[in-house]
């Protein structure tokens, strides 16, 4: 009596010699999963929660003193908020000093990196320079400039003087305090901006610039039709940053105030929203209507930066 067996299929014999690639590619991402885990651990518990935490608590009524105790008022925290005076004011001066210092400082880090793309001695040198001002300490920068806009030793007023030129309040005015504290920001921020600027010039292909000098493009028009459309990405995350930053200003008024005080000036002339949160909360005692401002800030940055990305969209399809 014979048996008969039968053959297994060619598709099954090439399915056992195969290695099982499936298991191994799972058990590799889930390591992966594992390294990735403690930022998120971090992010969740020092981003997300406090987010949350801070919507949470702007819905009541909340004091610093009294935190475990709170009542819930919904959103009268934002009414009060939108119907202060206080709150526009802090509003016009933060869009005034971040244009101020954002427009003056992103055109000047364009030219020194256009500069510094070219082949001059010591761009090292440059390069690391540039970096210094984001090095140094806020309070010492600070100081350094309130030293420069004192109205009796002050090195800007005796330049004035000299030129026969009058007395400005560099810290009593509205517009030369906004300028003054514009000046900081621009001091530390501007080198940063360049070097971001440089990566971006340096990304751009030199064989554009070789056709737009065949065609007969000069150094002007190739700024024009190759280095910006090259720089257009970089722009448009350079004022994002700076539109950011511009919206959380608050060390420079702060460290500017004659006594250090949370009150924006004499007249709340400098007075943004990040001072104004931080007045609210730690000197006022009312933690809920900080909340409120920190998070119609969130909104107005987001605003902001939508409004920005929308602009760009539109340009490049024109383009």
């Amino acid at each position: 009596m014979t048996t008969i067996t039968a053959e297994p299929a060619a598709g099954e014999e090439l399915s056992r010699r195969r290695p099982r690639r499936p298991r191994a590619r799972s058990r590799g991402s889930r390591i992966a999963y594992v390294y990735i885990l403690p930022f998120f651990v971090v992010f969740a518990a020092f981003s997300v929660y406090p987010w949350l935490d801070t919507a949470w608590v702007s819905l009541h009524d909340v004091r610093l003193s009294t935190y475990d105790q709170q009542t819930w008022i919904g959103l009268a925290n934002y009414r009060n908020l939108l119907t202060n005076s206080f709150f526009w004011n802090a509003f016009r001066n933060t869009v005034t000093i971040g244009i101020i210092s954002a427009v003056p400082q992103l055109c000047i880090a364009l030219g020194i990196a256009h500069l510094l793309n070219h082949k001059l001695r010591g761009r090292t040198f440059f390069r690391v320079a540039l970096l210094m001002p984001y090095a140094t300490s806020l309070a010492a920068a600070t100081v350094i400039f309130i030293e420069l806009f004192d109205p009796r030793t002050g090195l800007i007023d005796w330049a004035l003087h000299a030129l026969h030129l009058p007395h400005v309040d560099w810290q009593g005015s509205k517009w030369p305090a906004q300028f003054a504290i514009s000046s900081i920001v621009m001091w530390r921020w501007t080198g940063y901006n360049a070097l971001i600027f440089l990566a971006g010039l340096q990304a751009v292909d030199q064989e554009l610039y070789a056709a737009a000098a065949v065609d007969g493009a000069g150094k002007w028009a190739q700024f024009r039709h190759v280095t910006l459309p090259g720089l257009r990405p970089t722009i448009i995350f350079a004022i994002v940053v700076s539109t950011i930053g511009s919206a959380q200003l608050f060390g420079e008024p702060l460290l500017y105030s004659p006594q250090h005080l949370p009150d924006g000036g004499t007249q709340g002339q400098y007075q943004t929203l990040g001072l104004l949160m931080y007045q609210q909360g730690w000197a006022n005692d009312r933690l809920g209507l900080a909340s409120a401002t920190a998070w119609t800030m969130f909104v107005i940055i987001l605003l902001a930066v939508v409004v920005n990305l929308l602009i760009a969209r539109r340009r490049e399809r024109r383009a």
